[in-house]
């Protein structure tokens, strides 16, 4: 098994490994598809990808609760959490007590939420989500297992998996996109 800075046989003698190529560049395409969504929410609509993420989920149905909303965008309440204040403090999602459990909070795009969003393409995300779902139970068990492979390897298995490009500040402004040194 290799770990972090060591090398295969295979690497030290400058071939590479069968269908390490074919990993790298898929993943390179996967991460630039979701990057430029990003940023296209960003400019376009002035919503980081994350936010535009869960108004997508939030059109096609209210949310009877934080925990229903997390699950539709396959991530933990508490990083959903943050992106949902974030769209109430904008007035694109409403917040309101549960008529039949006053303990939860159902969760409903707005009127300006709808605007907004259908000036907007369909995220990335989105795409992603649908396209495993259409993988064989086989290959999304494979996929599963090499990614976490990869995570483990990389040292990321601790590390929050939070959603998507949600790089903002504490006060909702999308952070402007970091500059590479000169």
């Amino acid at each position: 098994m290799l770990r972090a800075g060591s090398r295969s046989d295979a690497t030290s003698s400058g071939e590479t490994p069968d269908g390490l190529r074919g990993v790298v560049d898929a993943l390179r395409r996967i991460v630039r598809a979701l990057r430029l969504s990003a940023r296209e929410a960003e400019r376009g609509a002035g919503i980081s990808g994350a936010q535009l993420y869960v108004l997508q989920a939030l059109s096609q149905e209210s949310a009877a609760s934080l925990n229903e909303l997390a699950e539709r965008t396959l991530t933990d309440q508490s990083s959903v959490s943050v992106v949902v204040k974030r769209l109430v403090a904008r007035n694109l999602v409403t917040r309101r007590p549960s008529r039949i459990d006053a303990r939860r909070v159902e969760l409903a795009l707005t009127a300006s939420g709808r605007k907004l969003l259908a000036k907007c393409p369909e995220p990335t995300q989105i795409k992603l989500v649908s396209a495993l779902r259409r993988l064989s139970a086989r290959e999304l068990q494979e996929l599963t297992v090499g990614l976490g492979g990869l995570v483990r390897e990389m040292g990321l298995e601790t590390k929050t998996a939070g959603m998507f490009f949600d790089d903002e500040s504490p006060s909702g402004a999308v952070r402007a996109p970091r500059r590479a040194p000169r």
